[in-house]
């Protein structure tokens, strides 16, 4: 007895054919054929958005499509995640975030409407630079171990960005493994924070080189540390926290902003995306971002930025733990 196929078996047969012929890689190059759309979780106007809007031009000259900056802003950068978390995995949607939204919002909220680990497939890394800790002009003191000196038997407050940022961690450390006794007076946003270092009324805070540069240039606040291991360029005479000392995993976790895309996006386009990025990375458009916020290098490949998600995002949720912030 012959079996003749139906037209759908012949359509079926047909479809797997052709896939055959052209495999995953080859499906791949084919990418992009349309725009690409970037989703910023943060507002215009800060290192996340920059970035997103530097990389983002870099990449269409290089794939000759157009790519497009979207701002879904609100709840820590979760609402712009889960937006991308439900776009299709096709290379057509990007997101870029911070260190908050990957790792800080875990413990921040009772629930995330996104899974950090895996709704994402990373992309680059970009680092945001060094965060350096900083004291009124009018506080005598040039070093950490002077700073604790002269906060004994006086009410000290440290300025913060937001509870459960890294100027809170490093507070929080401070008090805890080096005998400070500083309250966290939390503040939306870098602006005011450092107003009111400058003007005396919270006497420290730590923060980003670039918002406190022009109250370093008045001379109004001076930097006494910065994180991380390595000395900045745009600070060469400060030392580290590690240099004076202070050896706790918290004072050497970094901030940046990371590029991801929808888990399951094909695996070549991720690759290709993450190799643009650090090209990207070299630009004079990048260099001169780079140079204004004194940051030391450029993007770092999705291989890096598993690493720093692995190796620091425990040190920093085990810091935040022991900060008693009641999750949103």
């Amino acid at each position: 007895m012959i079996v003749r196929p139906s037209r759908r078996d012949l359509l079926r047969y047909g479809a797997a054919s052709s896939l055959a012929a052209f495999p995953a890689p080859a499906i791949a190059q084919a990418w992009p054929a349309r725009p690409i759309k970037i989703v910023c979780t943060y507002p215009p106007g800060g290192l996340t958005d920059i970035f997103s809007r530097a990389y983002g031009e870099f990449v269409s000259a290089k794939v000759g499509q157009p790519v497009v900056v979207e701002n879904k802003t609100g709840a820590a950068g979760a609402i712009g995640a889960e937006l991308v978390k439900q776009s299709p995995p096709d290379g057509y949607t990007l997101m870029f975030t911070n260190s908050t939204t990957m790792v800080q919002n875990k413990v921040l909220f009772k629930k995330l409407t996104y899974d950090p680990d895996k709704d994402f497939a990373l992309v680059a890394w970009f680092n945001t630079g060094h965060l350096p800790t900083s004291v009124n002009k009018d506080i005598p003191v040039k070093d950490i171990a002077e700073f604790a000196a002269w906060c004994k038997g006086r009410k000290v407050s440290a300025a913060t960005y937001g509870a459960g940022s890294f100027a809170h961690v490093v507070a929080a450390t401070l008090n805890k493994s080096h005998g400070f006794n500083m309250e966290a007076v939390h503040y939306r946003g870098e602006g005011a924070m450092w107003q009111d270092v400058a003007s005396g009324n919270v006497q420290t805070a730590t923060g980003s080189y670039a918002s406190q540069l022009p109250f370093l240039q008045q001379g109004a606040v001076k930097v006494i540390a910065v994180p991380t291991l390595e000395r900045m360029r745009k600070l060469p005479d400060v030392p580290t926290f590690h240099e004076q000392g202070l050896t706790d995993k918290a004072f050497q976790v970094r901030g940046w902003v990371g590029c991801a895309a929808p888990a399951g996006t094909p695996e070549a386009i991720v690759q290709k995306l993450s190799d643009l990025m650090v090209e990207g990375g070299k630009t004079e458009r990048v260099l001169k971002i780079n140079d204004q916020f004194g940051i030391d290098e450029g993007a770092r490949d999705r291989a890096y930025f598993r690493k720093v998600l692995d190796e620091e995002g425990p040190v920093v949720l085990d810091v935040i733990k022991g900060l008693n912030i009641e999750p949103q």
